[in-house]
């Protein structure tokens, strides 16, 4: 099956979901930008569908979406990648993308780990709908180590609206009424590596040019 016979057979089972807008795969640790961007904001998409409980982290990844498109928008050849963008800034006093790009950066480590304990959790044919247990764990490996006791308390009081499972996977698969959880799995498990492809080459690269220890976090 070529690739645009896959891109049909996906919206037939998905309709309009963050499948059609994968984030992209990092090339020798560069980011493209016009397509992580778009990537974000099909995932913020999705959080809008899960209620509250992912109300902070949406605007925060919202905000952060529209400045680093601003600073896009000023220069697209030259900002092709989002770590020339960031780096743009390294020898001056401006530390916007900088700021931005760090914290997007965390929210979607958030969703990433959520989503992975998902679908282990599917994959184990738990038959609990309960999925608070699940965004503890990932908030307690992620965005924890970043907030203030202000920050875990609300995180405290929105994980409560937490949607169940059923629900969530509903807002996943949009328009599908017939749900399998091996195709569900599989198409989870692609998105999701490319996520992560996208986090973990944010991080590595906020490393290598101790890009962090210029924002007070």
């Amino acid at each position: 099956m070529s690739g645009a016979e896959l891109a049909v057979e996906d919206k037939k089972i998905y309709g309009s979901s963050i499948f059609q807008s994968p984030f992209p795969e990092p090339i020798d640790g560069k980011i493209n930008t016009c397509q992580f961007l778009d990537a974000s904001r099909g995932l913020v998409t999705l959080l809008e569908k899960f209620g509250k409980v992912f109300t902070a982290v949406k605007c925060d990844m919202n905000g952060n979406i529209v400045k680093l498109n601003n600073k896009y928008s000023t220069n697209k050849e030259k900002y092709v990648y989002l770590n020339d963008m960031i780096l743009s800034e390294k020898d001056s006093s401006e530390i916007i993308a900088t700021d931005a790009l760090l914290w997007l950066g965390r929210g979607l480590h958030l969703v990433q780990r959520f989503f992975e304990l998902l679908v282990e959790d599917v994959e184990n044919s738990n038959t609990s709908d309960e999925l608070v247990p699940l965004l503890k764990t990932a908030y307690k490996e992620t965005l924890k180590q970043h907030h203030g006791w202000v920050g875990h308390q609300l995180f405290a009081l929105i994980v409560r609206m937490c949607p169940n499972r059923s629900q969530v996977i509903k807002c996943i698969l949009t328009e599908n009424d017939n749900y399998e959880k091996s195709i569900f799995v599989t198409k989870m498990g692609e998105f999701i590596s490319r996520l992560k492809n996208n986090v973990t080459t944010i991080i590595k690269f906020y490393e290598e040019h101790g890009l962090e220890a210029r924002i007070k976090t």
